[in-house]
């Protein structure tokens, strides 16, 4: 009797440091004190594919599979090779379909890239005031579901036959540039980054001016923004392609977000009017896939 009430004292002590650390596990997640989103183990892979087209050059398949109890669909694009090819996970932009992902992937498919871009759930869009309340009641909020996303995603990737698992690499644009920054820095596995028109949200900034002094509203905030895992991408390279002209995230933005990174990185600035991916970027996707990769 003496042993078991022992026992229970020492289990009552280890439970309340951790609770009192903000690092508690819930249903394999948690965030850490400092704001960072962890996920325990590696992600279960369970998807199914159904074959759309088959060309000389590429097949295109329909693929779901699932993540935090919901079913993700998507698009695997391969091209058509006799050796492994490496993989890109591709996020989209917010309203962005998988199917409106397909120039790009059709380019990457044409430098030999198979990869998988997917609907991601409200289709990229975010309600920070709906997950920042689900995250105060200890439930997880759908921006950390849609970083599982792209884990997952991933893991299809090095799953599938023909794929070389050990050469992966995170492109989004836009807002799933952000979900994807996150993601790579969760990744280890992972060869490196590829950001299109986007930047992180300055968590910190708003900390340092007192805008933010809730311990548990602050460690909401860097959960969800890309600035809090830039440094978790190193070694791995850290790329941002933006325009200096974009017409929703100012180029300012970008290069603060990039001076947060460490090198390995790189900016490059395309002259158009436009967000998101053009082919005036080609160039320099190509280019750095090939290091990421080679």
């Amino acid at each position: 009797m003496k042993r078991l009430l022992i026992a229970v004292m020492l289990m009552s002590v280890v439970l309340a440091t951790i609770f009192s650390s903000g690092c508690v596990t819930r249903d394999g997640w948690r965030v850490t004190n400092e704001g960072l989103l962890e996920y325990r183990g590696n992600p279960e892979c369970d998807y199914q594919l159904n074959t759309l087209e088959t060309t000389g050059n590429h097949t295109l398949h329909e693929v779901v599979f699932t993540s935090r109890g919901k079913q993700i669909a998507g698009l695997l694009r391969t091209p058509s090779s006799e050796e492994e090819v490496p993989g890109v996970v591709l996020l989209p932009g917010a309203t962005v379909t998988k199917e409106g992902e397909q120039g790009l992937a059709k380019y990457l498919c044409s430098l030999g890239y198979a990869s998988i871009a997917i609907d991601q759930r409200n289709l990229g869009g975010i309600d920070v005031q709906s997950d920042l309340r689900l995250f105060l009641n200890d439930e997880e909020p759908t921006e950390h579901k849609m970083v599982h996303d792209a884990l997952v995603a991933a893991e299809v990737l090095r799953k599938k036959s023909g794929i070389d698992p050990e050469r992966i690499v995170y492109l989004g644009e836009s807002n799933g540039a952000r979900f994807a920054i996150t993601a790579c820095a969760l990744d280890p596995n992972a060869r490196g980054m590829i950001a299109v028109s986007t930047c992180g949200y300055d968590v910190d900034s708003a900390i340092a001016t007192g805008q933010l002094n809730d311990r548990d509203m602050i460690r909401f905030y860097r959960s969800i923004d890309p600035g809090t895992y830039l440094t978790g991408i190193a070694p791995r390279k850290f790329v941002i392609i933006h325009s200096l002209n974009d017409t929703v995230i100012q180029y300012d933005s970008a290069q603060r977000t990039y001076t947060r990174a460490v090198a390995p990185k790189e900016l490059y600035t395309v002259g158009t009017a436009t967000h998101g991916y053009c082919t005036e970027m080609d160039e320099f996707i190509k280019t750095e896939l090939e290091g990421m990769v080679s």
